[in-house]
């Protein structure tokens, strides 16, 4: 480990706390309706959207009706974007001239962009229309992560309040994370990353001349646009041969920020961050990073505001930043020992002042090794999913650690809103488990930790592992799964085994080896990113209605202290525990098997 992977992480990690700090007692201030902001001019904008839409803001919800309103707005938003996709031909802003999605790519990308998971199916700059890249996609950019937000601190009221069972209105919680907080960070963010050269525009593509012919083999597609296999299962290839090179434009900018700070990750272009139009240069890379973790770090510390004790947000916190730090380290480390194959055929693969060194297959030039490396953990930590490296070319422990951190439930970090919530389930589980070995009924945060709430806390810890684990054995088990698997053997298994986690915990980012834009795959995937969000979303609720009509225990001797460094170490182990006992079975018959036999 070199030591500019140290200060990289260093100084990410540092600008991070810099950041987050302020932004969470502001995030408090903002939900809780104290913020300055909220009382002045831009309330009365908030006040006359309330009007105008029938809401009455002084009206809280018990978790039943809390729930039932996520799900009608996300309903309508999955209608919506769906009409839009299919409907796009007709449209303006459509200089490209494309023509209506397919159905069901149109029903999976309506559903991930709804669902905050972004899982992209389809060639962006090749399938959607400017408008329906703003009015659909962006837009749910801002709503789900809004709705994540609104979820996390409605939990957080569960925690906070006692004898109350009601847990805020969701449509002022809704529009206040939108007006007050994502809509101004991600408008300073644009106009940041196009400073560094990120483009805006609304231009037709441009088409550029090339001196040499490009050349290119792609896998055959039949009319289904299913791959062509020969006699022997293989896909057939077919070789393409080009004198110019079309160049996309597009509003890129303002995709890029609220994709990153909203955890969403869909990118305006097929290869996401990793094209120059997203992300061009080294401090843009950074900058994208510090927008992916910098709202759920903020929230760690508005949690600890909202209940009281500012030492349970930085124990929360402490516990993601030590497991990021862990799979970072390791994910560089992975990709900093190269391919055994090349070793041995006398490739030089050490670092030097000419090269990177490692293993550089799918990663850009311009950032190398250490900065892929953490991208790739921070994206995956997150439930973001953009990427600036192929993440199916990582050695198999290096593409091994962003496919555990999705299967651990995107609570490292984790997305706007859902890792936080997700993370506080653990927490549970983990007073749950301390109870159980010294034979105390479980407490957190003065809450006493009963049968209907523990029933809860299965049901989020479980879900998502069913959707994943059902998902993977039914796609390997079928003829229209296995059609989509170019790559056999366990790194095939690994592409559709990272399909359902990414899914599923509703982060979007892929072993894109596998081909997913299928009939099969777009409906498999669209149910598991639905089910993986609002099955969650709704045990939650119904944990913090619990949680919210309870009286507060007074602390006593014999309770657990959940903000020092020994409950860390139990949560810690709590997350790790449930993610290798669910999953490593799995993972044994991918990404570490096909490791062993690259290294035999």
């Amino acid at each position: 480990m070199g030591t500019q992977a140290l200060i990289q992480l260093g100084l990410f990690l540092g600008l991070l706390l810099v950041l987050a700090w302020p932004l969470g007692r502001y995030l408090a201030a903002v939900m809780a309706g104290t913020s300055r902001v909220v009382t002045g001019p831009l309330g009365g904008i908030e006040r006359a959207f309330y009007r105008l839409a029938g809401i009455k803001a002084d009206e809280e919800m018990g978790w039943q009706d809390y729930a039932k309103a996520v799900l009608l707005f996300s309903l309508v938003g999955v209608l919506f974007v769906y009409a839009l996709q299919r409907l796009q031909g007709g449209l303006p802003l459509n200089p490209q001239g494309f023509g209506a999605v397919s159905p069901d790519s149109a029903f999976n990308t309506a559903i991930s962009f709804v669902a905050n998971t972004n899982w992209q199916g389809y060639v962006g700059e090749a399938t959607m229309s400017y408008l329906t890249q703003m009015l659909a996609l962006v837009v749910q950019n801002f709503v789900s992560a809004a709705t994540g937000i609104a979820v996390v601190f409605a939990l957080i009221r569960g925690f906070a309040r006692h004898g109350a069972g009601r847990l805020g209105n969701f449509w002022v919680d809704l529009t206040r994370s939108t007006l007050y907080v994502l809509l101004p960070l991600a408008t300073q963010i644009a106009v940041l990353l196009m400073g560094q050269g990120v483009i805006q525009n609304f231009d037709g593509y441009r088409t550029a001349h090339s001196v040499d012919v490009i050349e290119y083999s792609q896998p055959k597609l039949d009319a289904e646009g299913n791959p062509v296999l020969d006699a022997t299962g293989v896909p057939q290839q077919e070789v393409v041969k080009k004198h110019e090179q079309q160049l996309a434009m597009g509003p890129v900018a303002s995709q890029e920020a609220i994709k990153m700070l909203g955890t969403n990750g869909g990118g305006f272009f097929n290869a996401n961050s990793a094209h120059p139009f997203e992300n061009p240069t080294p401090l843009s890379n950074l900058i994208q990073m510090l927008a992916i973790f910098l709202i759920p770090a903020a929230l760690c510390f508005a949690f600890g505001r909202e209940v009281g004790d500012l030492r349970q947000g930085w124990a929360v916190l402490g516990a993601m930043t030590l497991l990021f730090v862990a799979f970072a380290l390791f994910a560089i480390w992975a990709e900093q020992q190269g391919n055994p194959a090349w070793h041995a055929l006398g490739v030089d693969q050490q670092a030097s002042a000419l090269q990177a060194g490692g293993n550089m297959e799918g990663k850009e030039t311009r950032y190398g090794i250490v900065a892929s490396g953490l991208f790739a953990t921070v994206t995956t930590a997150a439930s973001c999913g953009a990427v600036n490296a192929m993440h199916d070319s990582f050695t198999p422990l290096g593409g091994l650690v962003p496919l555990w951190l999705m299967q651990l439930g995107e609570v490292v970090f984790g997305g706007v809103g859902s890792g936080l919530y997700g993370m506080l389930v653990f927490a549970v589980l983990a007073v749950f488990i301390a109870g159980l070995m010294i034979g105390r009924t479980p407490e957190y945060l003065g809450k006493k930790i009963e049968a209907f709430d523990m029933k809860m806390v299965a049901i989020v810890i479980l879900a998502t592992p069913v959707l994943v684990l059902a998902g993977t054995a039914i796609a390997v088990m079928t003829k229209a799964g296995l059609a989509g698997i170019y790559n056999p053997g366990g790194h095939g298994f690994s592409e559709v085994l990272y399909a359902f986690s990414s899914a599923a915990n509703n982060n979007g980012s892929a072993f894109a080896g596998l081909g997913a834009n299928t009939p099969f795959y777009n409906v498999m995937l669209g149910l598991a990113m639905w089910f993986g969000r609002f099955a969650v979303i709704v045990a939650v609720l119904a944990l913090a209605g619990s949680l919210a009509a309870k009286p507060r225990l007074a602390v006593t001797p014999g309770t657990l202290p959940t903000h020092g460094p020994l409950f860390v170490v139990l949560l810690i182990g709590s997350v790790l525990l449930v993610g290798a006992l669910t999953y490593v079975p799995a993972l044994a018959l991918g990404p570490i098997a096909e490791h062993f036999a690259l290294w035999r």
